[in-house]
């Protein structure tokens, strides 16, 4: 017998889902193990899975907030059904390890993307190494953005960094309004090798390294690599899956 979870995020309109959803399904035995049906937008969905990382769980999302990526659209009449049709994909989230200017060490997961943001005024001055390989020597810029595919449609996008499909394999590089070298684009690189970023400049040109919406202040070095021993198991409607949302977004165009 399969074991029903449904998670609400607070919300009035979470909440109000959450009743019509319990009164419609009832008793209806899914063919998924272990569903956790989650209400709220992508934060809330963010925050689930990553307390839920040690689990084999199957999470369907349900958008109560604004843009819902990684959520699905709720209908009273087609829940039932979207369910039990529901198409599952697994994705991998980055780990990141800070380390600040005390030598303190913290790490985090990060779904979407991990941003390296200046701290103060004074832009920041960064290196960064792809494995072994320079990427680039000296960045000065506000930040500098790595993001997953599953992420490079949210603020990976924003800061005009490419679009990655599902199943490439590859993570986005890309700068936060560059100075020096003005015209670097950043660069997309394989998902095997760690991603280390240097502050070259500490204690003049402080930086803050923030793994989806955790952030660590005054960080001297950050490493970034996918942890491929955790898998999330999302779940999608057979019609608009993560695939073909971020293939949307691919070839949209922008619009005035």
């Amino acid at each position: 017998m399969s074991k029903l979870q449904i998670i609400s995020d607070k919300n009035k309109k979470s909440l109000s889902i959450k009743k019509l959803l319990i009164n419609k399904i009832k008793s209806h035995q899914f063919k998924q193990n272990n569903l956790v049906i989650v209400i709220g937008g992508d934060g809330f969905m963010l925050q689930t899975l990553k307390k839920n990382k040690n689990s084999n769980k199957q999470f369907y999302g349900i958008n109560s907030g604004n843009y819902g990526f990684l959520m699905n659209k709720f209908s009273t009449e087609n829940i039932i059904k979207n369910l039990d049709k529901a198409h599952m994909i697994s994705i991998s989230p980055l780990e990141m390890t800070v380390k600040n200017n005390n030598n303190q060490v913290r790490k985090s997961l990060a779904i979407n993307e991990v941003s390296i943001l200046r701290q103060s005024r004074q832009a920041a001055s960064l290196s960064i190494k792809h494995g072994s390989k320079q990427i680039i020597k000296k960045l000065v810029s506000d930040g500098v953005l790595v993001s997953t595919p599953a992420g490079s449609t949210a603020y990976n996008l924003s800061v005009h960094g490419p679009i990655l499909s599902l199943n490439s394999k590859k993570l986005s590089i890309a700068p936060i309004s560059p100075f020096r070298p003005r015209r670097w684009k950043g660069k997309i690189v394989n998902d095997k090798l760690k991603i280390v970023i240097t502050n070259l400049n500490p204690s003049k040109r402080p930086i803050s390294a923030v793994a989806d919406n955790l952030e660590v202040r005054n960080a001297k070095s950050i490493i970034v690599k996918t942890n491929n021993k955790i898998k999330f198991n999302l779940l999608y409607d057979k019609s608009r899956s993560l695939q073909k949302k971020i293939k949307i977004e691919q070839l949209r165009r922008e619009t005035t």
